[in-house]
């Protein structure tokens, strides 16, 4: 078996059981699979594209209808801006690209590739991505910030053909994928390239420390490159010194409700593809603290975050930043369903239940 591959395998997968007192823990189709790393004996894992599809009916394409690309391919900022502003915002389309394979619905999902299509068409001949300046005033031309949104377009990239691999698509996307792969190589030789500049730029942002690991790891699977690979997981060993003495992820010096949650579902995911046991062992106490800042309403607490919901920071559309709820959502639906947790999977259906009312703009 080469590097980056998985062995297949039948399996069973069950849905949680809506009661009150009980849960059915999810054992999604298992595969074991060997380690890239010699010496290290094989795993029993869980797939992603498994987790996914045990979803509750109806929350994956929720979270990820607002994801699929204009008219002209853009998504994230760069759809709301109307025009191309960096490669990181065209990640919406990965993960639109995700759900529509889950859901078995390849039309959707070949418009989804459309805003990968666009992102590749914007590379420069470095392997790098053109930037503009963003409505805030701050841009990705920089060496550090254009890695920084490479690495952010990448890790979805990433995972979404790693997905598509262990779905029954992928022939479906074979040959796009191959078209794609010298391109996808030279945007991992830039990123390699900017390392020093993550380590700089975001040790005091652990989530993008994780969010590079994830680029790094997924696509060296792709490539099967156990270089891409082992860079990923010196990133995750790095990460893991940014946490305080309760085991939270720092964010600028101290706890943030939205980027915890982020720390703990790119991890989560990144640790699905590659073996991370040091990662997983420190999940628990992560996710034990992010359970307490969920109120009874369901919202997110953010007394005394260091950088969201508390008017600290602002987007690159130059707006507070704000909880991410889809994150919040995402992050314990994956770990309740990966560890059979009852408190998480309820804590996620109740913060899904509150990002789905209609707000007052919306009657």
């Amino acid at each position: 078996m080469t590097n980056g591959e998985f062995f297949s395998a039948n399996g069973s997968s069950a849905r949680r059981a809506y009661v009150p007192t009980l849960l059915i823990a999810l054992l999604a189709a298992a595969a074991v699979t060997a380690s890239v790393y010699a010496g290290e004996a094989p795993r029993r894992v869980q797939r992603e594209y498994d987790i996914l599809r045990a979803f509750p009916a109806g929350r994956l394409k929720a979270l990820s209808s607002g994801d699929f690309p204009d008219a002209h391919g853009l998504t994230g900022s760069n759809r709301a801006n109307g025009s191309w502003l960096e490669a990181g915002p065209q990640r919406g389309s990965c993960r639109a690209l995700i759900a529509a394979v889950v859901a078995d619905d390849l039309t959707a999902a070949d418009d989804a590739w459309r805003g990968i299509d666009v992102a590749f068409a914007h590379q420069r001949a470095d392997g790098g991505f053109e930037a503009e300046t963003r409505p805030n005033g701050t841009s990705a031309k920089s060496p550090g910030a254009a890695v920084e949104t490479a690495f952010f377009f990448l890790q979805e990239l990433g995972r979404a053909i790693l997905v598509i691999r262990q779905s029954p698509h992928e022939e479906h996307f074979h040959a796009r994928i191959a078209a794609l792969e010298p391109k996808f190589r030279r945007a991992c030789d830039f990123i390699s390239a900017g390392y020093d500049t993550i380590i700089i730029n975001s040790s005091r942002a652990v989530n993008r420390i994780v969010i590079a690991a994830k680029a790094f790891g997924t696509c060296g699977l792709v490539l099967h490159d156990d270089t891409l690979v082992a860079t990923s997981r010196k990133l995750i060993a790095h990460a893991l010194k940014l946490r305080d003495k309760d085991g939270v992820f720092i964010e600028n010096g101290g706890r943030d409700s939205s980027y915890n949650v982020v720390s703990i579902f790119f991890g989560q995911v990144l640790a699905l593809h590659v073996p991370l046991p040091e990662f997983e062992d420190a999940l628990p106490a992560a996710v034990a603290w992010q359970l307490t800042r969920i109120r009874e309403t369901a919202e997110v607490d953010v007394t005394g975050n260091t950088r969201t919901g508390v008017g600290k920071e602002k987007s690159y559309s130059g707006q507070p930043k704000n909880v991410n709820y889809n994150e919040v959502v995402f992050a314990l639906t994956y770990y309740g369903l990966v560890h059979g947790d009852a408190p998480a999977l309820d804590a996620a259906d109740r913060v899904f239940a509150y990002t789905q009312r209609p707000r007052p703009a919306d009657k």
